[in-house]
């Protein structure tokens, strides 16, 4: 070897001693490690690479997945994905009723992103047999969506936008807590439907923002996590405040049933609330700002006590 180096001219001896030393670094050295992340359902889920075609399967994943910075990566999402504005414009798969299987392995996605309790784990179960990933999501507490952007972040390939954008969440979360963390209680009945009427229990994420707030579910202790209830038991319950959330045009009439019962103390102090619609129903980074507003209403119903 030596004797063949020094036949060759001073610029082919650099040459191939860079090559030489190049070969030399990298020989020995381990693949890649996959990109590995345990969803909600507890299922450990790896990726050789972050994905790049991943299809979201409900309007809170697809509204993660754009703040975690992969908007450019999802080619596909559910009904009622409108937020972003850009991910209206993606074409649509289904809905919670029903997926269209064969449009989404006709995209090729290398991740599929998918809502416990919304999406069907049957039909999502084929996906999974033909190799095609499946991450299923739940946030249950506010810290849970900070952990899901970095998670999907992590899958996508932007790390560090999913750090800081979980930091800087539970930053803001924390001074919200520290200002309402000595408030007056205030008795809440959160209206989720009208016919039948339907509310939600103290593991859902509307019921964490609404004890964040100083207020107190009347129907948190009941077992499953939108419960069925009547009028009869909301009048024996007798909550200062009565809150839902949507359109004026839509849903207002759900506060004014309860107009038919002044005994209330919600209708006599006149705490009837219609708050922002998706802010609270959709458990992403914008539920904090839902939960600004709602602290707001049970401000002024506090001072109406």
């Amino acid at each position: 070897m030596t004797e063949y180096l020094s036949r060759l001219p001073s610029t082919g001896r650099r040459q191939l001693l860079l090559m030489v030393l190049l070969a030399t670094l990298f020989v020995g050295r381990p693949a890649a490690a996959a990109l590995c992340e345990t969803d909600d359902l507890n299922t450990r889920l790896c990726l050789d690479t972050p994905a790049q075609r991943v299809v979201s399967l409900s309007p809170g994943a697809t509204e993660w997945l754009f703040t975690a910075g992969a908007g450019d990566q999802v080619v596909a999402v559910s009904a009622w994905s409108d937020y972003p504005e850009e991910a209206a414009k993606l074409p649509q798969v289904g809905d919670s009723n029903r997926l269209d299987l064969e449009a989404i392995v006709s995209l090729e996605p290398d991740l599929v992103v998918a809502w416990v309790d919304g999406n069907s784990r049957e039909q999502l179960g084929r996906l999974s047999a033909i190799g095609i990933p499946v991450f299923w999501l739940a946030p249950r507490d506010f810290e849970d969506i900070a952990h899901t952007i970095e998670r999907l972040a992590r899958l996508t390939g932007h790390p560090k936008t999913g750090e800081a954008r979980a930091a800087a969440f539970l930053s803001d979360l924390g001074s919200l807590r520290a200002t309402y963390a000595e408030v007056q209680a205030v008795r809440v009945f959160y209206q989720v439907w009208h016919e039948p009427l339907m509310t939600v229990n103290n593991d859902e994420l509307i019921s964490k923002a609404i004890a964040l707030c100083g207020g107190v579910n009347v129907f948190g202790d009941l077992p499953r996590l939108v419960p069925r209830i009547s009028t009869e038991s909301v009048l024996a319950a007798n909550p200062d405040a009565i809150i839902t959330s949507g359109s004026p045009d839509q849903n207002q009439p759900w506060l004014d049933f309860w107009r038919q019962f002044p005994e209330l103390a919600a209708v006599a102090n006149a705490n009837l609330f219609l708050e922002p619609p998706t802010l609270l129903a959709r458990p992403t980074l914008r539920l904090l700002e839902g939960t600004r507003h709602l602290c707001r209403s049970l401000e002024q119903a506090r001072a109406r006590l």
